[in-house]
């Protein structure tokens, strides 16, 4: 069993799958840092001022006024967090989008690969036409044709 598993482990899709993973979190971080960082900001100044991630309605418990959502979470109040639900759809649109420009670009390639594949192929059933005369041949031809020309002449 030990075997079947460092097999399993070898294989290039699992290493492949695993890369992708650790590519995958770290270009989550950075698009969960362009939407905290950059985009909610830019909707907070849209909505007057307010930070956009921190934007909640408390539906039951006693919340101070104009706490933040951490500060809400932690009274224990039972909160509808819209602001950090509405970041997190951003998030998702924006990987959403990378991987799907990502896949594209990728079966762009492959068609490519597959094109110049197929053209290899079809060139290589192709069979190469005999060989012609080389060029010694023909003047050798020429010499021997105006020789008898010549030799056809002089004998009228």
């Amino acid at each position: 069993m030990l075997k079947e598993f460092r097999d399993f482990i070898a294989r290039g899709n699992v290493v492949d799958m695993a890369v992708g993973i650790i590519v995958g979190a770290a270009f989550t971080a950075i698009v969960r840092s362009v939407v905290s960082d950059l985009i909610d900001p830019l909707i907070g100044l849209i909505v007057g001022g307010i930070d956009f991630s921190d934007m909640y309605v408390v539906l039951s418990g006693a919340v101070p006024e104009g706490a933040s959502l951490a500060a809400a979470r932690e009274e224990g109040a039972a909160i509808f967090a819209y602001g950090a639900f509405i970041s997190a759809v951003i998030n998702f649109m924006i990987i959403a989008f990378v991987v799907f420009m990502l896949v594209k670009a990728i079966n762009r390639m492959r068609a490519t690969a597959e094109a110049h594949r197929k053209a290899a192929e079809e060139q290589a059933a192709v069979p190469n036409p005999p060989p012609g005369p080389s060029e010694l041949q023909v003047l050798l031809e020429i010499r021997d044709e105006l020789r008898k020309r010549d030799a056809d002449a002089a004998s009228r």
